[in-house]
């Protein structure tokens, strides 16, 4: 595996009294990354035998993914030499985080539980690959939509963006997503919204303007997307427009108008098409399910943001292939004492 053999360990050699090796950290660690991690102690117990105290398999996941999150670097000064497209794509993710409020002088309890508020807060992904390439490259973050285009500048760069390289960015229609592009890839970037959203807004838009054959108006402004015809669709949508009385809620023809018109330059669909570029931002929204929410959005699960931002590392770790080297370059063998 690139290179690095991975040592076996026996049971007297790798544990001892509050204590374990590096080879019985990488387990733990591998088994934490994936499920939570009370259901480390009976995968250990199934494969090596041991049972361990029950805050062991946290302690030790949450330290090495605080490692693995200080060690990140971001590369922003592109080279010369260069892919001729890359395709980058970034998102947020909804993550369950907890808050402990500061203890008052009036309360008696050291209960941190009694001062424990839920809330929700978003994670961001990106990814880049070269056009054709099926291995993208990630980076996640709890921070700033800055941070996020920082990242994606990062990922692109990894994945051969160059000087001269063309960037075809797909999204939704949040506003910071095209601020980002614009703000790393300036002139090399272009964006272009996820057709199947811009579609949604199409199709609630659909009974309003034709609603005895809603369906066929849909698809023939469909097809008008799709060969560059974004006025004539947002020209399809004037006559229809709600009253000023009516409610934005109650009415989709202005929403859908509204959206379109103050993005007139994110439609070109016939140009991504005639150079065979994705169309739909499906390659994000699936790598959310299997980077961020396999782990982080399980049943009763909540995190601090802290340890949040480090179980994203450590899983954008493992996607983009930099497990084996993480443990070759760090440590070497040794037993660590359990906190």
């Amino acid at each position: 595996m690139n290179g690095h053999t991975v040592r076996p360990f026996s049971y007297s050699a790798d544990i001892t009294s509050r204590c374990c090796s590096i080879p019985l950290e990488r387990r733990i660690v591998d088994f934490g990354a994936d499920v939570p991690f009370a259901k480390v102690h009976a995968k250990m117990k199934e494969h090596y035998g041991i049972v361990l105290p029950l805050h062991v398999p946290r302690t030790i996941t949450e330290n090495h993914a605080k490692k693995i999150s200080e060690l990140e670097s971001l590369k922003q000064d592109m080279p010369q030499a260069s892919a001729d497209v890359i395709i980058a794509e970034t998102d947020g993710s909804m993550i369950p985080i907890v808050t402990i409020a500061p203890k008052t002088s009036a309360e008696q309890s050291s209960d941190a539980r009694k001062r424990r508020q839920l809330s929700w807060k978003e994670g961001r992904l990106s990814l880049a690959h070269k056009l054709g390439c099926i291995h993208p490259v990630f980076n996640a973050t709890m921070g700033s939509t800055e941070e996020t285009g920082d990242q994606l500048l990062d990922c692109a760069i990894q994945a051969g963006c160059g000087v001269n390289s063309k960037v075809h960015c797909v999204g939704d229609g949040a506003t910071w997503i095209n601020e980002q592009v614009h703000r790393v890839f300036s002139d090399q970037g272009s964006y272009l919204i996820d057709f199947m959203h811009l579609c949604e807004y199409l199709a609630h838009a659909s009974k309003g303007c034709s609603p005895n054959d809603n369906l066929n108006w849909l698809d023939q402004q469909k097809s008008q997307m799709k060969a560059g015809n974004a006025e004539d669709v947002i020209k399809a949508l004037e006559p229809h427009i709600e009253a000023a009385s009516i409610p934005d809620k109650d009415a989709p023809v202005r929403r859908c108008h509204r959206y379109m018109s103050n993005r007139l330059d994110q439609f070109d669909y016939k140009t991504a098409i005639e150079a065979n570029l994705p169309i739909g931002s499906g390659e994000i929204e699936s790598a959310h399910r299997y980077v961020i929410q396999k782990r982080l959005k399980l049943p009763g699960a909540w995190w601090l943001e802290s340890n949040a931002q480090s179980m994203l590392a450590l899983r954008v770790l493992r996607e983009n292939g930099g497990w084996n080297n993480y443990w070759a370059d760090n440590y070497t063998f040794r037993q660590t004492a359990w906190l």
